[in-house]
């Protein structure tokens, strides 16, 4: 059922037919127009090009027409932190990496991915070329890491590591606080993780410009999971099952937007979020990377956001046998197709 609010105006002329083009429903042929539904929307991070989808679709009229009203769109301070809003009603649907989804969920946290925007993970690990070019995870080797011990990043190392026959004994650790990409800069570590989507445009532009960095995917060399993706509360899964179906309608809407005018996405941040006015360019290339690399499957065949259950399992065996995940957890608690179909 798909809601939509119409104003007094539109229904004393009786035009509701035409406004909902055919599309929307009330239910049992009801006259009277439903509120939409209140959504909050939780990120991972301070904004970047990945959460375009988000207020693109705010932007474009896409939520409303699907009933929904996103009051706000957060920004956040980590995975874990957006994770646990969204699993305890703080925030309505979420944005983060799916791996850490995985981590939490075997935790017992109720949380359930819903679309794969990232079909392989954008998780990378960065240095400046001048002084070090890293071709494969041996050459890490010897190096000063500055790693902060918690969240994506830290699953992410720790997971490479393992899958190219190395630990953490292999080089040097340092501890370092968002945003630890700074401590590259300033020459206090020899190499940092990072996303090609996220941090990789800012220090590129910091750092020199194209070709300052030496960027090293981790979807080469072992680490083939999902990237980040959307969530919700495993409570709207079993009793919104309808919000969550038009959210994810509208949101799969503006992905392909997304795609097809990575620089009007930009723009559109930009717009949402003045503090962003001198920074499309970057936002703009960080979406150019999640196009280029991230955003599809591997063969290109998978549908915008979609998940199946193989590549999941694959998510998790990757985890477990590097030592990321603890506990068991059953794939089919991890993840639902339901609103992709």
């Amino acid at each position: 059922m798909f809601r939509t609010h119409f104003s007094a105006g539109i229904l004393a002329l009786g035009l509701i037919g035409s406004a909902l083009g055919g599309t929307l429903g009330l239910a049992g042929g009801s006259s009277a127009a439903q509120a939409a539904d209140d959504v909050k929307v939780q990120l991972d991070w301070v904004v970047r090009g990945d959460h375009a989808m988000f207020f693109v679709a705010k932007e474009k009229g896409y939520f409303a027409a699907n009933g929904i009203n996103v009051t706000e769109i957060r920004k956040g301070t980590g995975s874990p932190d957006a994770l646990r809003l969204v699993a305890n009603g703080n925030a309505d649907f979420g944005f983060g990496d799916l791996p850490t989804l995985v981590v939490t969920r075997s935790q017992g946290l109720p949380v359930t991915a819903i679309a794969a925007v990232n079909q392989r993970s954008p998780l990378a690990m960065i240095s400046l070329a001048k002084h070090k070019t890293l071709n494969s995870p041996a050459d890490l080797k010897g190096l000063n890491i500055g790693i902060h011990p918690a969240g994506s990043t830290y699953i992410f190392f720790k997971a490479l590591l393992a899958a190219n026959g190395m630990s953490e004994k292999d080089l040097t650790e340092s501890s370092v606080s968002p945003p630890y990409e700074n401590y590259l800069l300033l020459g206090r570590v020899d190499s940092v993780p990072g996303y090609i989507d996220a941090e990789v445009p800012e220090l590129e532009a910091k750092a020199g410009g194209p070709g300052s960095l030496s960027v090293m995917l981790g979807s080469k060399f072992g680490y083939d999971v999902y990237g980040s993706g959307l969530f919700t509360s495993e409570k709207i899964v079993k009793e919104k099952p309808d919000l969550a179906k038009r959210f994810v309608a509208a949101y799969l809407k503006a992905f392909a937007d997304v795609v097809k005018d990575p620089k009007g996405a930009a723009e559109i941040i930009a717009k949402a979020n003045p503090e962003y006015a001198g920074k499309v360019d970057v936002l703009q290339q960080q979406l150019e990377a999640d196009i280029a690399s991230t955003f599809s499957s591997a063969d290109g065949k998978a549908p915008l956001g979609a998940m199946t259950k193989e590549e999941w399992n694959k998510t998790i065996d990757v985890l477990q046998q590097q030592g990321a995940l603890k506990q068991p957890v059953a794939v089919d608690s991890v993840y639902t197709d339901a609103f992709l179909k």
